[in-house]
């Protein structure tokens, strides 16, 4: 079953149980991934519809950091919740400590001694994590690598 397919199932449940919250959280993810096949004038497969689920993962997370800033404790409920709904639909992440891992084996491949060269270790890390870790981590773990900082979380 393609994750459109799922998608659909999912919304007709939402539907015959009544849950709103996830009923409009699936309608805003197809409502992108039509607009998206719109643009490109064809059909995406289930990796373009998992990096829009992502996208809108990504903007959830940056709503609750502005909403907690502003003391929008009933939005942050709100986006938290949405955000549990499009994490059910993407590949588990890598922990830290697992991209860690990776990076230092990109960093050694790529001979990176220094941030000079942190958009060559980026590009091919992120090619080989990309749906499985969220990219600023990546970008957080990369940089204190090279720079040699220790972890702050």
């Amino acid at each position: 079953m393609s994750l459109k397919d799922r998608l659909t199932e999912d919304l007709k449940q939402a539907m015959r149980q009544g849950d709103e919250r996830r009923k409009s959280t699936i309608r805003l993810v197809r409502a992108a991934i039509t607009n998206a096949e719109i643009e490109r004038g064809e059909e995406l497969g289930d990796d373009k519809v998992l990096a829009i689920i992502a996208k809108q993962a990504k903007q959830r997370r940056e709503s609750v950091a502005a909403f907690a800033r502003a003391g929008r404790q009933d939005l942050v409920d709100q986006e938290e919740e949405e955000l549990k709904i499009l994490l059910s639909y993407l590949p588990a992440q890598m922990s830290r400590d697992e991209i860690e891992v990776v990076a230092r084996q990109v960093i050694v491949e790529v001979g990176a001694t220094s941030l000079a060269q942190m958009g060559e270790v980026m590009r091919r890390l992120m090619s080989q994590l990309k749906g499985k870790a969220d990219g600023s981590l990546v970008n957080q773990v990369v940089r204190e690598i090279l720079t040699g900082e220790p972890k702050t979380s």
